[in-house]
This record gives C-alpha cells, sequence and structure tokens, in this order.
C-alpha cells in the first residue's frame, strides 16, 4: 500500500476537490520574483481552510523552460528555481499532515532537448539512446513529411551530424519519445514508482493521448496502440494503488473517455476534456464566436449524462491555459463577486471532480495587460502574426487580451501591499493591478466574498453523497440566462439553478423545494419566480424524488 492510500479510501478523488497551483507565481519565499516550493509550504494552512483535499503543481521538474517547465530535463530532479528534492519532499509532507495530497504534473510524450537521454541520442545511430525517440533518414531539404508542429513550424528537425531528422510535436526543444521501445516504457515506468515511493496522491499527464503517435501516417494523437500502452502505463505503476490520476486529453469524445475513466480502474481515474472550453472560438482561440447558454448547458449535459455509471468528469472552468473565467463568462466589473459566485455554484453541483485554478477562489481576473508585459510566447507570437496578416494592432491586442495564457499567470494576489503580497523581490510577471482591491486577506475578513462560497461548496460536496452518486437531468434548456438542473443519488435529490446573466431571469422553484431553505445561496433568500443578476442557488432534498 502507498504512502498515501495508507490514509485514504479508495476513490477518495470522487468527494475530493483538487486545487491547481502555478508554482512560479503562488508565492515567493526567497525573495527572487520567482514562486517556489517553500511558498507553497507556507500557504498550506490557507489551503486547509478552504478545504481541498490535493494540490496539482504544474511542472516542478528540471528544465530549460522553454516550454514553461512542459520540457523536462530531469524527471526526478527539482528545477533550482523552485527549490531542492528536499523542499519537495518538506511539502509533501507538510501537506499530508494537513490531510492534502501533492498531484504531481508529468509529461511522457515528449523530454526537454537538454535530458540526458537525448544527449546520448544524439552522438550516434548505435547509442543506447538513440531509439529513445523518433528518427527518419533524410537530407536537409526534404523532411520526411509536411507535418507541422504544434507551436509552429515543421515537426521535424535536422540533425547534420546523423543525417537524420528527430520528430517533435511541439516545439523543436521538445523531441517526442518513442513509445514503441520498451525501454523507454520500462524507464518512465520506474520513474513514477519513485515519485509514488516519496508519497505523492496522484498525477496529472500531459497530452497522454499522443504518446501512440505513427507520424510516418501522420497520425498524432489517439495513434493504434494508445490503449495498450495506456493499461500497461497503470499495471506497472499506479493501477489498484487509490492515487488520482488524470490525463490530458484534447482530443477525447465520449467513447474515449469512458475508455480513459473507466470504473474498473484499469486506465486514470478521469479526464480533461476541453469541448466546453471552446465554444466561444472560431477555429482559432483568437478569433471569438457569439455563442449562447444553451449550447454551454448542452455540451455539460452530454458528457454529465454520458460519463454517469461509465466513467467519470473532471469539472474545471480555469487553468494555466486558460483565461480567467469571471473575465471570460462572467462579469469583471460592477457583478464580479456575484458572477464569480454563479460560476462556482453551476460548476461544483456537478457529478465529477472539481478543479480550483489559484486565485478563482478569490474571482482572480484577467489582467489589462499589452505585449510589454506578456511573458508567454503564444502570446507575443500571436498578437505579432495578426497584426502581420492585416489585423488591426487595436483588434489583435484586444483577442490577445482575451484569451492570452498570462491571464492565468499573474502573481497570486495575496494581499493589499507591496507586490500583492507574492514577494519581497521584483515579480518576474507583473501583479494584475486590481490586487489592492481583489486579495485573500481581503477575502477572509469578508463573510460574503468569493472565498467563502468555494468554501462552503467544498464542504456541502464531502458531506452530501448526491454530489457523486446523483444523476443529471437539465432544466430548461433553451433558457438563455438560467442554468438549472437536478441530481438525485445517494438517498438524496439536489437542485441547482443560477442566473448566468446580468438581467433579472424567471425561474419556477419546483413545488418539492419551496418549502426549504436553500442549502447555499450566493445573495441571500431567493426571490420567488425570479432570480436576480448573477444570483445561484442549490437545494437538498432527502429522497431521490
Amino acid at each position: 500500500m502507498t504512502f498515501w492510500a495508507q490514509k485514504h479510501r479508495p476513490g477518495w478523488w470522487k468527494n475530493a476537490v483538487l486545487y491547481q497551483i502555478y508554482p512560479k507565481s503562488f508565492q515567493d519565499a526567497n525573495g527572487d520574483g520567482i514562486g517556489d516550493l517553500p511558498g507553497i509550504t507556507a500557504r498550506l494552512d490557507y489551503l486547509q481552510t478552504l478545504g481541498v483535499d490535493a494540490l496539482w503543481l504544474s511542472p516542478i521538474f528540471a528544465s530549460p523552460q522553454v516550454d514553461n517547465g512542459y520540457d523536462i530535463s530531469d524527471y526526478r530532479a527539482v528545477d533550482p528555481m523552485f527549490g531542492t528534492l528536499d523542499d519537495l519532499r518538506a511539502l509533501i509532507r507538510a501537506a499530508d499532515a494537513r490531510g492534502i495530497g501533492i498531484v504531481l504534473d508529468l509529461v511522457l510524450n515528449h523530454t526537454s532537448d537538454q535530458h540526458r537521454w537525448f544527449q546520448e541520442a544524439k552522438k550516434s545511430k548505435d547509442n543506447p539512446c538513440h531509439d529513445y525517440y523518433i528518427w527518419r533518414d533524410g537530407t536537409p531539404d526534404a523532411p520526411p513529411n509536411g507535418m507541422k508542429a504544434t507551436f509552429g513550424g515543421p515537426a521535424w528537425t535536422w540533425v547534420p551530424e546523423l543525417g537524420q531528422y528527430y520528430f517533435h510535436q511541439f516545439a523543436p526543444q521538445q523531441p517526442d519519445l518513442n513509445w514503441e521501445n520498451p525501454a523507454v516504457r520500462r524507464a518512465l515506468y520506474d520513474m513514477i514508482n519513485f515519485w509514488i515511493a516519496e508519497g505523492v496522491a496522484g498525477f496529472r499527464l500531459d497530452v497522454i493521448d499522443q504518446i501512440a503517435k505513427e507520424p510516418d501516417n501522420g497520425i498524432t494523437a489517439n495513434g493504434p496502440r494508445l490503449m495498450e500502452f495506456l493499461r500497461e502505463l497503470n499495471r506497472e505503476t499506479f493501477g489498484g494503488k487509490d492515487l488520482v490520476t488524470v490525463g490530458e486529453a484534447w482530443g477525447a469524445d465520449l467513447a474515449r473517455a469512458r475508455q480513459y475513466s473507466a470504473p474498473d480502474g484499469s486506465v486514470f481515474s478521469m479526464v480533461f476534456q476541453f469541448e466546453q472550453m471552446v465554444l466561444d472560438q472560431d477555429g482559432s482561440k483568437w478569433k471569438a464566436r457569439p455563442w449562447a447558454l444553451p449550447e454551454l448547458k448542452a455540451s455539460i449535459a452530454k458528457w454529465q449524462q454520458g460519463l454517469h455509471g461509465a466513467g467519470w468528469n473532471s469539472l474545471f472552468w480555469n487553468n494555466h491555459d486558460l483565461p480567467r473565467i469571471v473575465s471570460r463568462w462572467g462579469d469583471d466589473g460592477a457583478h464580479r463577486a456575484d458572477s464569480a459566485k454563479a460560476l462556482a455554484v453551476v460548476l461544483h453541483g456537478l457529478q465529477g471532480t472539481p478543479y480550483i485554478y489559484q486565485g478563482e477562489e478569490l474571482g482572480m481576473t484577467n489582467a489589462p495587460f499589452g505585449p510589454q508585459d506578456w511573458r508567454d510566447l503564444e502570446s507575443l507570437n500571436a498578437y505579432r502574426e495578426l497584426c502581420q496578416t492585416g489585423t488591426p494592432p487595436p483588434q489583435a491586442l484586444a483577442a490577445v487580451q482575451r484569451m492570452a495564457r498570462d491571464n492565468a499567470r499573474t502573481p497570486m494576489q495575496w494581499t493589499a501591499g507591496p507586490n500583492a503580497g507574492f514577494t519581497t523581490g521584483t515579480p518576474w510577471m507583473r501583479v494584475n493591478p486590481n490586487y489592492t482591491a481583489i486579495n485573500a486577506e481581503a477575502a477572509l475578513a469578508d463573510p460574503g466574498s468569493v472565498f467563502y462560497t468555494y468554501q462552503k461548496l467544498i464542504a456541502l460536496r464531502k458531506a452530501n453523497p448526491v454530489f457523486a452518486a446523483g444523476d443529471f437531468t437539465l432544466l430548461c434548456p433553451g433558457d438563455t440566462q438560467v442554468f438549472a438542473y437536478l441530481r438525485r443519488g445517494g438517498g438524496q435529490t439536489m437542485l441547482v439553478a443560477a442566473n448566468l446573466s446580468g438581467r433579472p431571469a424567471a425561474f419556477a422553484l419546483p413545488a418539492d423545494f419551496a418549502a426549504v431553505p436553500p442549502a447555499l445561496a450566493t445573495q441571500g433568500a431567493p426571490t420567488p419566480g425570479t432570480l436576480r443578476p448573477w444570483e445561484a442557488a442549490l437545494w437538498l432534498l432527502p429522497g431521490e424524488a
């Protein structure tokens, strides 16, 4: 039995709430302007007060940081900017003492080109590590095929001393691993088992649906051997150990998600899919499209009903790659707090495991930054390309500001003091100027803050079996303002209703619920027959009516 499982019941993650930390921006303990592991340890009491069960850390492994840590050069070493291996061990133990697990972010599809394996692989075609990666013979002017990398440019990079190209789905500094090689798989499994022995609570697996690529056939995701590899990964590492595992799979449909999160535990606990998160995009994240609430409701209903009893959902509005939800689908002006609460209630009432991204519990917003303050190459490149292809600069700026990943990566807003209490030095990235009004210190002092709505939602999930067990029935599917649904299961019935607009909305409370006060109401007692702008409430009844 693993360190974590000794204290936790099987399937604990079904009643859990996870909190994602972007370590570079969470808390700086040594004054160098970059968040670190001791900084996270120093904030564990805050996270315990919130009530979360585990912390997913975006990559903290040794890395040249070409892709913000998703280019790992040593899977068993902590990057010095974050601290040491002993700092991570101290965090794991300190978190465990508070009933909080640590979930590591692993990249098994590729490594950094600075990883020892790739450095060896380039030395000779006969080197044992050469076949750890994907190589093809060729000439400098004739790559194996015309495949493009996700980050732009060709997916093949020429190495003249070998007379070969290597394959990379992302940056040239991120060569793809060759999962067809059993030695690669064994090395990765041994590394994962090392971290299990260190006491982690689980893993988030980056772009895991791309490990079985067949570049000769133009296949990147969902290759023919994918499920074979994933089941072997499970058997050789975390299978049967009561750890939480979540696979990132941008290309997942319902059928694949059922395979990834099958109740038999043969692959992962759950999957990250992104269908809902592209509803406001027209082919490109930089090109907005009009959309209506019924679209979002229909998508969520499809996944709630499609995975009920057959898999498990991960629930999220935000992460390190997405803009702040209160700015995207809420109202980050006069109704900021109310809209943040309403969006929280809608999400946390669903079946699945909710993920809170750092600062979401405060209602943090997008930052009004431009190219001079952006740190993400994706944003800088997008702005330049939009301008070069004829988009007027003001429109290009607005498009990138709306969706930039930097919106999620501004330093955590702890206090109204210098640098929002994030660092005593110069922060690696500007703090959002609204930190003087939006910060953890102010939220903890205000009983009506967004923070306490999240705290109560977490407590309700742990106390009421309907959250994990209940089915899902969408109400008023065509309503363009109200998101309402019923959940039945675990001997309870739950009703969730939220007005996701800035105008009053009609909503007739079902008779069974009219006689009981809500278990949670974001604006005090609801008015019969109507929901105020950005008002949300949740009712609980005994019995599965």
